[in-house]
């Protein structure tokens, strides 16, 4: 069994249900799934059950698998996307750091090559197209020669080399980036000597019986993370086919659902071009609809913007509104080439879930633009206690606890019941447009009132910042300091 091609292990498998032949491609490949799963994690045992799922799915979707599928990439694929199921916070949490200190690093030999980029192989894999994808995996997870490459494409020697090569040359320019300076044949042979560890033994074993077994007797944490897979797999397949045309089958849970989405100058629905429709107005969003649009302003005499749920509406709005929204960050924390698109549009997103995303998708395919957070030093206000004993905060003499909380604020006045101090200095940055850091160390929640009115020869901001300190007790200082920033840049 171990000596048959994997096409011809997966029919046996298929057609005829052999155990035999699953447990040989289980075997075949529990290697490079371990140590996809195992770079994300840094966790041996979260790395063995991500394992025992990606063949779980596996036996599950085999049978649905188009002719000629590439069995090894396919493999990877889906370990990369469990294991972001699986660990998706810390991933990016650890994958900020890690650039963070890439910014440092410059000059780097190949012995030192593979730790910088191990944390952002995944995700550069990511980056690349399926094909790309198949062949560097092949090529150098896989150990195959590149007349094995290009059999397993169906293409020639010749070409299976000009694509890894164009392969190799996206990878590089996607960790380069990212501050790790390398040559595409230093990238080559550390993938090639690192990319795959010997997975524990015993674990083809149990994998092979975890996927084998009905879903029923598979621990309750590993149907989660089967099903968030799976979840992940059918939008990532359904985002592949919004780019490439106007009308999308999204699976969401078990139901699919066709949404409607508009572009710069797609006929739009008859619903979308009635003015009343796109009304700053929750009950007029809530009923819209499942549609993604985007489209030049129509309303170049108003603008604003609402949020009811997931659902989305903003009117007259610049790009950089449109990458706040895209990647959840406000327009203080982003540093914006000096050549961002003009322009002013409308954007309605009414999805149950992955708007965002889409929206990404769409920013990079209108605009050229792409984005990433990463660490960056810049001027900040830090947010320090000046008076212990203030009159307007206190905690709230309700026992009501977090059961409740409301409030109201406009230009001059903020008046908050049970609002945490951290949502405070979110509200407070949205009115300065600087990044605050709180230095308060306060806990729980308070009531706060805080109204401000400029002196003669007073700036709006002085007012605001003087009302804070006398009625609230609080005082900001600036200062500089590394805090996570959206960088925007062309994409490539």
């Amino acid at each position: 069994m171990q000596n048959l091609e994997d096409h011809a292990l997966l029919h046996e498998y298929v057609e005829c249900g052999s155990e035999e032949a699953f447990a040989a491609l289980v075997s075949r490949h529990v290697n490079k799934v371990y140590s996809v799963a195992l770079r994300h994690t840094g966790n041996p045992a979260q790395a063995e059950e991500i394992t025992q799922a990606v063949f779980v799915i596996l036996a599950r979707k085999s049978r649905g698998f188009r002719k000629g599928v590439i069995l090894s990439g396919w493999l990877y694929h889906t370990a990369r996307l469990t294991s972001v199921t699986f660990i998706r916070s810390e991933l990016r949490r650890a994958r900020r750091q890690q650039e963070a200190y890439m910014q440092n690093v410059a000059n780097e030999s190949s012995t030192d090559t593979w730790p910088q980029i191990a944390p952002l192989l995944d995700s550069a894999m990511a980056d690349l197209n399926e094909k790309d994808r198949h062949a560097v995996v092949l090529r150098f997870f896989d150990q195959k020669s590149m007349r094995e490459v290009g059999d397993a494409m169906d293409a020639s020697e010749d070409a299976a080399k000009k694509r890894v090569t164009r392969a190799l040359e996206k990878l590089r320019k996607y960790f380069s980036k990212r501050g790790v300076n390398s040559t595409t044949a230093i990238i080559a042979g550390v993938i090639s000597a690192n990319s795959v560890q010997t997975a524990p033994a015993g674990l083809a074993k149990a994998a092979t019986s975890a996927a084998l077994a009905k879903s029923g007797a598979a621990a309750g944490s590993s149907l989660t993370l089967i099903k968030g897979a799976l979840k992940l797999m059918s939008w990532m397949k359904a985002k592949t086919a919004v780019v490439a045309g106007v009308g999308i089958l999204l699976a969401t849970g078990t139901t699919t659902m066709v949404v409607q989405r508009v572009i710069a100058k797609s006929r739009e629905p008859s619903w979308a071009d009635d003015p009343r429709n796109w009304a700053i107005n929750s009950k007029v969003l809530d009923s819209l609809p499942t549609a993604f649009i985007l489209r030049p302003t129509r309303f170049a005499n108003t603008g604003g913007g609402m949020t009811s749920g997931k659902r989305q509406l903003w009117r007259n709005q610049p790009v950089q509104t449109l990458l706040a929204e895209a990647y959840s960050m406000p327009a203080w924390r982003t540093v914006l080439p000096t050549d961002l698109p003009r322009g002013r549009f409308d954007l309605l997103m009414t999805l149950p879930d992955h708007s965002k995303e889409l929206l990404q998708e769409e920013i990079k395919k209108r605009f050229g633009l792409v984005a990433h957070k990463e660490m960056r030093e810049v001027d900040v206000l830090r947010l320090k206690i000046s008076n212990p004993n203030p009159p307007n905060l206190k905690h709230p003499a309700s026992d009501k606890g977090s059961l409740w909380s409301d409030g109201t604020y406009n230009s001059d006045k903020i008046k908050l019941r049970n609002w945490p101090i951290g949502d405070f200095m979110r509200l407070m940055e949205s009115y300065l447009e600087e990044p605050v850091l709180d230095e308060t160390g306060l806990n729980g929640r308070y009531d706060l009132d805080l109204r401000w009115k400029a002196k003669p020869g007073e700036s709006e901001r002085d007012a605001y910042r003087r009302a804070l300190s006398e009625q609230l007790g609080l005082e900001l200082v600036p200062d500089r300091a590394p805090i996570q920033m959206l960088i925007v840049e062309k994409a490539n």
